[in-house]
């Protein structure tokens, strides 16, 4: 019974929120005020705040109170196309900053490795971007690549921005996706740390194949975790 009074609690606060009745960095009522109109016990209110704070709809401040976040800004991406991401915030007019987090060479994935259409006995690599818009981290970029396809993936990985742009200066000028698979996730511990994120905020994940057109090869496998509330999603086909 108390988790639904919980849950009750917490879509009468996000409802608000979402229709404007609390404001931007307005502080919420105390947790004895809300006890009071909603005729709970301060600990179920206190339950309800915590998930609320988790959806990334409050923060807290010590010793002050709770307030409503403020949405600092939201990206419009299309899921489709031939463009590289750096390519569409460039577009779009936003200073994308990039900053790779490391090549390393992983460990058998059955997984990876069909789509990669890579023998068990292939070396392959990832390389993790994380990128940031207006200082705010807001995706993390995770690409898979087979060493016969690119030798000195070891020593480039550590210093690729764009793996768009990394293809084009070794001849692969058309690119595109062969497969696409969007799915919503929640972030590991470290993957919270990376985005500034809380640990039930949902993410958006993007797991995709780019190709050579012109010889139909696969290039890369790609993950791509997006913050769900830094983003509007345009799904429909714009090369």
């Amino acid at each position: 019974m108390s988790v639904d009074i919980e849950s009750k609690i917490l879509d009468d606060l996000m409802k608000k929120i979402i229709d404007e009745k609390f404001h931007e960095n307005e502080k919420l009522p105390s947790e004895n005020e809300l006890a009071e109109q909603y005729r709970v016990p301060r600990a179920t209110v206190r339950k309800s705040l915590a998930r609320l704070e988790e959806r990334g709809f409050i923060y807290s401040l010590q010793g002050v109170g709770r307030y409503v976040k403020h949405e600092s800004f939201r990206v419009e991406l299309n899921l489709n196309g031939r463009a590289s991401f750096t390519d569409k915030m460039k577009k779009s007019g936003h200073q994308l900053i990039t900053e790779n987090l490391g090549c390393q060479r992983i460990e058998f994935d059955q997984k990876i490795y069909d789509r990669l259409s890579a023998d068990s006995e292939d070396i392959v690599y990832k390389i993790s971007r994380l990128r940031l818009i207006q200082d705010e981290p807001i995706a993390i970029h995770h690409s898979y690549i087979r060493q016969k396809m690119f030798p000195n993936i070891e020593q480039d990985g550590p210093a690729i921005q764009s793996m768009f742009a990394y293809y084009r200066e070794r001849g692969y000028m058309e690119l595109i996706n062969g497969y696409s698979l969007l799915s919503v996730t929640f972030p590991t511990l470290k993957e919270q740390q990376l985005l500034a994120c809380q640990s039930m905020e949902p993410l958006i994940m993007v797991e995709s194949n780019c190709l050579d057109a012109s010889s139909d090869k696969v290039l890369e496998h790609t993950k791509v975790l997006y913050r769900s509330n830094k983003f509007k999603y345009n799904i429909s086909w714009d090369n």
